[in-house]
């Protein structure tokens, strides 16, 4: 019994493995570079406050992010699963959510999260929606200074919704270049 058990582990490691190829373009900001990339988002969120209107803040802050692990997850299980490349497999059976009309466009993960079982299943999720995962590395502590952003305490995972903001653009600029020189040149 001992070795179908170390098999399956052993099995599931291969799953892991596979899984961490997949994201081997994650894209990661510490340091400097994480500062400038919070500072200009920041200004994009201001900037969309300007031309929003005279909505409150916490309606527009939620309207263009996903806050927390389980809010980031619960939008990523009701998003569609990713073409695979292979048109003849049946779609998997309804999970029982409702499709969602949000889809995440990428996730900011802090990487300092003290139970990594709190963020572990997320990478495979979010590689099973095609969505980009760009981690935010501090000493000071990265779920810190992406709380800041939102106007939180602390924030372990912020997921930008696909709203075709200002904010987006920003985002699909850093996921195209993947590079923080490029991202700080630009400043």
């Amino acid at each position: 019994m001992a070795k179908k058990k170390s098999r399956k582990v052993i099995e599931a490691s291969k799953v892991g493995n596979a899984v961490n190829e997949e994201h081997s373009s994650r894209i990661t900001y510490s340091g400097e570079s994480l500062t400038i990339l919070l500072k200009r988002l920041s200004g994009e969120i201001e900037t969309a406050k300007l031309t929003s209107g005279p909505l409150p803040e916490k309606i527009r802050i939620k309207q263009q992010f996903s806050i927390g692990v389980n809010d980031v997850t619960r939008v990523l299980e009701r998003m569609p699963l990713a073409e695979r490349g292979n048109s003849d497999q049946e779609p998997p059976p309804h999970s029982g959510h409702k499709p969602s009309p949000v889809q995440l466009q990428a996730i900011l993960l802090a990487s300092d999260c003290n139970s990594r079982w709190l963020t572990k299943h997320l990478p495979s999720l979010a590689s099973s929606r095609n969505v980009p995962l760009i981690f935010v590395k501090d000493n000071k502590g990265g779920s810190l200074r992406l709380g800041e952003v939102v106007k939180i305490k602390t924030a372990i995972a912020l997921g930008i919704k696909t709203r075709g903001s200002g904010i987006n653009k920003f985002i699909k600029e850093v996921l195209q270049t993947g590079n923080q020189a490029n991202v700080m040149r630009d400043l």
